[in-house]
C-alpha cells in the first residue's frame, strides 16, 4: 500500500498544503492540538474535492443513463457478430460515437479522486511515523500527532499494536471501537447509495444485464470496504466516510430533482409537480419547466408514467406547453381525432347468437318457400305435356334434396355437351 502511495507523492504536497490552511481556521476555534481541527480540516478537504469534482459527476449520471438505454442496442450487436470479435468491438465504438457515450464516465469521479486519497494515506502514515512531509513541518507534526477523534489518535489504524498505539497516547479498546464503528457507518452508506440507485432512480422496462451488474456492486462494495477499513488510518477513514456521505446526499438530490425517465423516482417527482400545479396553477421552478418541456418534446415517444402525468394536467383541464408552462384548454386524448380507433361492437352472449341464428334460419326458409310457390305459379302454364302428381312430388323432393331450382333451365353451352 506504501509503494502505491508513493506513486502519487506529487500531490502531497497541496494536500498537505490545503489541511494545514483549514487547521489554521479551525485551529483559532478549537485549539490547534483539538481532535476536532485536525478532523474538520480533513472534512473540508473532501468537501473542497468534492466540489471541484460536481462537473465530473453530472457526466457521470449522463453516461449511466445512456448506458442504461444504450443496453438492449448493445446486447442485439453482441449476439448479432458474436463470432466476429474485430466486428462486435467496431460497431460498439460507432454505437458510443453516434449517442455520445464514454462508458469510462462512470468511473470518473472515482478515479478523479484517488491521487487525493493515496496522498492524504501517505500524509497521515507519514504522520504516523513522526517524519515531515510537504506543507507539515515539525510542530504541527507534534500537534497532529496529540490529536484525537473520540480517543483515537488520527493516525492510528484498527491493526496497530498495543505499543504502537501507545507512542500515540491511545489504548487498543478506544482505537478498535472508534475504528469499527467508522467502517460500519461507511461500509452502510456505501450499500445506502447503491440501493437507493436501483430502487429508486432505475427504468423498470428496460431488463439487462446492466441492472445485474450494478445489484452484484451492491453488495459487493460494502464488503470491500470493510475489508480494506481496517488497514486505513482514522484521518484517512473520516475522509472516505465524509466522501461517502457526501456522494449519499448528491445522489438524493439528483433523484429527487432530476429521475431517471421510467423509474420509481420520475413518477414520485411528476406526482410532486401535479401538486404544484393544482395548489398555484402553474409549474414552478426552471427545473420542473424544464422537466414538463422535454416531456411535451418527446410526443406519441413518451412512457407510461409520463402519460399518466399529461392525462393528470388534462383532468385539471391544462395543456402542457412547449415551453414547460401549462394553460387553460380543451384537451384532446391520445387516439382521439383523426387517429382515433374504430369502436367494437359489443359482443353477444352465446344464447342470443343462437337465437339470432335460429331467427335467420327460419326467415330464410320462409323466403324460399315463397321463392318456389311464385316459381310453381309461373311455370304451370308453360309445361304443354300433363304430368302424374305422383311424378310430380318424386320430382320436387329430388329437386329440394339436390339444391336444384325448379323452373325452366337455361341451356348448356354445346361445348358442354
Amino acid at each position: 500500500m506504501d509503494t502505491i502511495a508513493s506513486l502519487f507523492s506529487f500531490i502531497t504536497t497541496p494536500v498537505s498544503w490545503v489541511i494545514v490552511q483549514f487547521h489554521k481556521v479551525y485551529g483559532a476555534l478549537f485549539g490547534d492540538d483539538s481532535g476536532w481541527a485536525w478532523g474538520l480540516s480533513i472534512v473540508s478537504l473532501v468537501v473542497l474535492i468534492r466540489i471541484c469534482l460536481i462537473p465530473l459527476f453530472v457526466k457521470q449520471i449522463k453516461s449511466t443513463r445512456n448506458m442504461q438505454v444504450l443496453q438492449p442496442k448493445m446486447k442485439a450487436i453482441q449476439e448479432r457478430y458474436k463470432n466476429d470479435k474485430q466486428r462486435q468491438s467496431e460497431e460498439m465504438m460507432k454505437l458510443y460515437k453516434e449517442t455520445g457515450t464514454n462508458p469510462l464516465s462512470s468511473c470518473l469521479p472515482i478515479l478523479a479522486q484517488s491521487p487525493f486519497f493515496f496522498a492524504l494515506y501517505h500524509v497521515l502514515s507519514s504522520i504516523a511515523s513522526g517524519k515531515k512531509i510537504g506543507a507539515i513541518n515539525q510542530d504541527l507534526l507534534d500537534s497532529a500527532r496529540q490529536a484525537h477523534i473520540f480517543g483515537a489518535p488520527l493516525a492510528a489504524k484498527f491493526t496497530d499494536s498495543v505499543d504502537k498505539l501507545a507512542s500515540l497516547d491511545a489504548t487498543v479498546l478506544d482505537v478498535r471501537v472508534v475504528t469499527a464503528v467508522m467502517i460500519v457507518l461507511m461500509s452502510a452508506s456505501q450499500f445506502f447509495t447503491q440501493r437507493q440507485l436501483m430502487t429508486k432512480n432505475v427504468d423498470l422496462t428496460v431488463k439487462t444485464p446492466y441492472m445485474q451488474q450494478q445489484k452484484m456492486l451492491m453488495y459487493i462494495f460494502p464488503v470491500i470496504f470493510a475489508v480494506m477499513g481496517v488497514n486505513f488510518p482514522v484521518g484517512v477513514l473520516v475522509y472516505w466516510l465524509t466522501t461517502n456521505v457526501w456522494t449519499m446526499g448528491q445522489q438524493m438530490y439528483v433523484i429527487n430533482q432530476n429521475p431517471t425517465p421510467g423509474s420509481k423516482a420520475q413518477d414520485a417527482y411528476l406526482q410532486r409537480v401535479l401538486k404544484t400545479v393544482d395548489s398555484r396553477g402553474q409549474v414552478r421552478g426552471r427545473t420542473q419547466r424544464r422537466t414538463v418541456k422535454a416531456i411535451v418534446a418527446k410526443g406519441p415517444d413518451r412512457n407510461d408514467i409520463e402519460r399518466k402525468f399529461i392525462t393528470g394536467l388534462s383532468k385539471m383541464s391544462l395543456v402542457a406547453q412547449e415551453d414547460g408552462t401549462v394553460k387553460k384548454g380543451e384537451v384532446v386524448p391520445e387516439g382521439e381525432g383523426a387517429a382515433a380507433k374504430r369502436q367494437q361492437p359489443k359482443r353477444q352472449t352465446k344464447a342470443k347468437r343462437q337465437t339470432h341464428t335460429t331467427a335467420s334460419a327460419g326467415a330464410r326458409d320462409e323466403a324460399e318457400a315463397g321463392s318456389k310457390t311464385s316459381l310453381q305459379k309461373q311455370d304451370a302454364p308453360q309445361d304443354d305435356k300433363p304430368t302424374s302428381a305422383g311424378k310430380s312430388a318424386s320430382g320436387s323432393s329430388r329437386q329440394a334434396k339436390s339444391g336444384q331450382r325448379k323452373g325452366p333451365q337455361r341451356p348448356k353451352h354445346p361445348s358442354k355437351k
